[in-house]
């Protein structure tokens, strides 16, 4: 897994890489296919804002989010795309597999 950290607006301090790349870890838990990651973290005027694209097999999921402070916004970014990595992994399992074999057995 390759994660690509991007700043607008934001110092990239070697805290706020490891805070994002131990979040970003915690999606891999849950689902082993993961490529590459893009995030962007951006502050405008009061808001934080954190999104980030996830290369996964069978496509690409994307989530941001936008709180009063960064580390906010970047446990809420992973909680977005942690529900939408085990969507997705729910969506490629095949949850018919053995249904076919008891068919053909009666």
């Amino acid at each position: 897994m390759q994660i690509n950290l991007t700043g607008h607006h934001v110092d990239l301090t070697s805290p706020l890489r490891d805070y994002v790349t131990n979040k970003m870890e915690r999606l891999e838990r849950h689902f082993d296919n993961v490529t590459d990651i893009h995030v962007i973290l951006s502050v405008e005027k009061l808001r934080h804002k954190a999104e980030a694209t996830l290369q996964v097999s069978g496509g690409r999921l994307y989530a941001d989010a936008t709180e009063e402070g960064m580390y906010a916004a970047i446990d809420s970014l992973t909680d977005k795309l942690d529900r939408q990595v085990k969507k997705h992994k729910e969506k490629i399992t095949d949850h018919h597999r053995n249904e076919g074999s008891i068919k053909n057995h009666v």
